[in-house]
Order: structure tokens, then C-alpha cells, then sequence
């Protein structure tokens, strides 16, 4: 990112939310992304996927200048690209747990991804709950099934909104070690919002949000 601006018009006027925003991430790179509530880090997730665009400045994923895509281009950037995974593990209940990590892999015919689906389901540990529905498993397994999901097209670019957020501390914990894990062998940058000081620690580098604008702590 690059001198990122974004503002919202409200009745009271302009909102900048996202006030000059720097910083890199590198594949194999986890990142926290912490601050109080309205400090902007889900705008600022939003942004690098493409949810919203900038009001000014540059979001630059493996040389592609996200702000500028449209049509094609930016459908193309959110299937391929980038993976989200949300505090809500957002699964369809009537589904099994393969079908949904494969849920992405539709619009391309899903044959060419079963292997890598079991393979993906293996990494997170429950390679066993392939044909299990959603609505047998735990949070823990229901997250764990969301990040597969989020990394069957191999993105480069992983976001995380509040991952852990429904977790105990023992689930939180270790779907963040995983997601660690899981960003090296993958060599998938990861940038993560998270209001757990305990999970930030456990991350490559982390950057505070507050006011719009972010320094690394």
C-alpha cells in the first residue's frame, strides 16, 4: 500500500478513514493488523481486496494495482488472487466439508481441485471431516475448513477479518499457529485484523491501527 487514502461522504461531512497508509507484506509473511474499533482495520482489508477502492493512493498484490481493476479483471483478482476468511466461518450448512473448501473452485469446474482439496483438508487436521456437513463440526473445524477453503485457488494474498474471534483462547491459539504454518509452506502473504494481543504476538511483524493511520509497533 501505498499513501492509501480512503473517505466516506456522511451527512456530516467527509470521513477519512484510511489516512496515508504505507507498509509491505511479503509471501510467507504474517501480519497482525491491531487498534481500537473505528481505527479503520476492516476498511483497510476491504481496500487491499478490492470490497472498496481507494479514495487516493496505490494497492499494488504481486504488481497489480487493485484500484484500477474492474469487470473481468477484478472478478478475476477476488476468486484467483486473494482469500478472506471473516470472524463468521460463513459455511453452507447443507454442504460437506469438501463441498464447501471446493465452493470457489465452481466457476471453473471443481474436478481439477479434488486432490487438492483433500491435500488442503489434511494440512488443517481434519482430512477425516471431508464428508462430515458443516453443521457437525465445531467452531474450531468449522475454521479450519473456512481457511482450506480460502487457499484452494492459491492465492498469494490471504485476508483475515477477527479469524479467532468466536474461538476459545486453545481454538484461537491454533488455528493462528496454523495460519502461520500454513503462510510458509504456502508462501501466502497473510495480513490479519485481530483485537487479540495474544494472537498478534504470535505473528511475523504487527501494525497498529489508530485514526486512520498505521505505524509497526
Amino acid at each position: 500500500m501505498r499513501d492509501v487514502v480512503k473517505e466516506f461522504t456522511t451527512p456530516a461531512g467527509t470521513l477519512r478513514v484510511l489516512d496515508g497508509v504505507s507498509f509491505e507484506v511479503s509471501a510467507g509473511e504474517m501480519v497482525a493488523v491491531t487498534g481500537p474499533s473505528g481505527s479503520g482495520k476492516t476498511t483497510l482489508i476491504s481496500v487491499i481486496g478490492s470490497l472498496e477502492k481507494p479514495t487516493a493512493g496505490t494497492v499494488l498484490v504481486d504488481g497489480v494495482d487493485v484500484g484500477g481493476l474492474s469487470g473481468a479483471a477484478l472478478q478475476e483478482y477476488r476468486a484467483r488472487r486473494v482469500g478472506f476468511i471473516f470472524q463468521e466461518h460463513r459455511l453452507l450448512p447443507q454442504l460437506s466439508a469438501a463441498e464447501n473448501v471446493l465452493m470457489p473452485t465452481l466457476a471453473g469446474g471443481c474436478a481439477a481441485n479434488q486432490g487438492r482439496c483433500g491435500e488442503l483438508l489434511d494440512q488443517v487436521g481434519i482430512a477425516d471431516k471431508a464428508g462430515a456437513y458443516a453443521w457437525q463440526l465445531s467452531g474450531g473445524q468449522r475454521q479450519r475448513v473456512a481457511i482450506a477453503r480460502a487457499l484452494v485457488n492459491s492465492p498469494g494474498l490471504l485476508l483475515c477479518d477477527e479469524p479467532t474471534g468466536n474461538l476459545d483462547r486453545e481454538n484461537a491459539i491454533a488455528v493462528t499457529e496454523l495460519l502461520h504454518q500454513l503462510a510458509k509452506t504456502h508462501q501466502v502473504a497473510v495480513v490479519m485484523v485481530t483485537h487479540n494481543a495474544e494472537v498478534a504476538q504470535r505473528c511475523d511483524r504487527r501494525m497498529k491501527m489508530a485514526g486512520g493511520k498505521a505505524q509497526w509497533e
